[in-house]
């Protein structure tokens, strides 16, 4: 396991100047430009676009150690946190040169965070497509697991892993759900790309998942997902809403396999493990990737 420090914080050093909160500081802008063009105040989206450009720059400058490809607590420090890394990692702030490192990091420090922490660990993970890594963390049945939750007696997530690392805790607490919307958004793949799911984006990511489906209510409607999994073939089905459109990934199995969609082969644009379709409208969809 490396380092002996485990638990919420992973034996976090706080320095002046910290690789936590500078990476929230950091995503805030990068929201508040997103926010700025849909409400069209370009001169806004221009500030935090720069402004968030600028703390990008500083953040790998100070917090990200060249000899060991990893993410530093902070600026005087070589200690490199879980929490360091998953949040710079699930915020975009990792170059990709160093990801396959800080990966290896991660996977190393298993779920040495609290249960608000597990939110950024997954979406990190799952952001840079570790999949495999993600459900084994996601079904894992050690203390410090959802699964541990039940086994406690809960019928509702707890605020703490278990009772021993929090003696006050409640066992009601949303907090502790992160399941929820990462099964959603980053396992079965359904993301809204635009306000109120105009366009939506469907990417599953079920490493060895055979079978899930979903259905999402949105604003426009409810939006269906499911999936086959086998060794061969991938199949998948989505219903989108009316005046909704969606951009679609299916995992890339073999680099010469073919994509057929409602009984048709199509030209799918291959994307790094993904193939990638474009213009998806409305209504009921049936893709196979063999």
């Amino acid at each position: 396991m490396g380092k002996k420090e485990v638990g919420e914080t992973d034996g976090f050093v706080f320095r002046n100047y910290n690789a936590v909160v500078n990476a929230f500081h950091y995503q805030g802008l990068v929201y508040m430009a997103q926010v700025a063009n849909r409400l069209g105040k370009a001169e806004d989206a221009t500030f935090f676009t720069n402004r968030s450009n600028q703390v990008k720059k500083a953040f790998q400058a100070t917090f990200i150690n060249p000899k060991t490809g990893l993410v530093r607590d902070g600026d005087s420090t070589d200690h490199a946190s879980l929490h360091a890394n998953m949040m710079a990692l699930a915020f975009g702030l990792v170059p990709e040169k160093y990801q396959p490192k800080v990966l290896a990091h991660i996977r190393s420090r298993g779920m040495a965070c609290s249960v608000y922490g597990s939110q950024f660990l997954l979406d990190a993970l799952y952001n840079a497509h570790e999949s495999a890594y993600a459900l084994a963390l996601l079904t894992s049945t050690d203390e410090r697991s959802w699964y541990n939750m039940i086994r406690t007696g809960s019928t509702m997530t707890t605020e703490a892993w278990d009772t021993k690392y929090k003696p006050n805790q409640d066992w009601n607490h949303a907090w502790g759900a992160a399941p929820a919307n990462i099964i959603v958004r980053k396992l079965m793949g359904v993301e809204a790309l635009t306000p109120a799911f105009e366009t939506v984006q469907i990417k599953p990511q079920p490493d060895t998942l055979r079978r899930a489906s979903l259905q999402l209510a949105t604003l426009r409607g409810p939006i269906a997902v499911a999936f086959d999994n086998m060794p061969e073939r991938f199949q998948l089905r989505a219903t989108l809403p009316a005046n909704t459109s969606g951009v679609v990934y299916l995992p890339r199995k073999k680099a010469k396999s073919q994509v057929w969609q409602n009984g048709t082969v199509v030209k799918a644009i291959p994307e790094g493990k993904f193939w990638k379709i474009i213009a998806v409208g409305a209504g009921a969809h049936e893709w196979e990737v063999r």
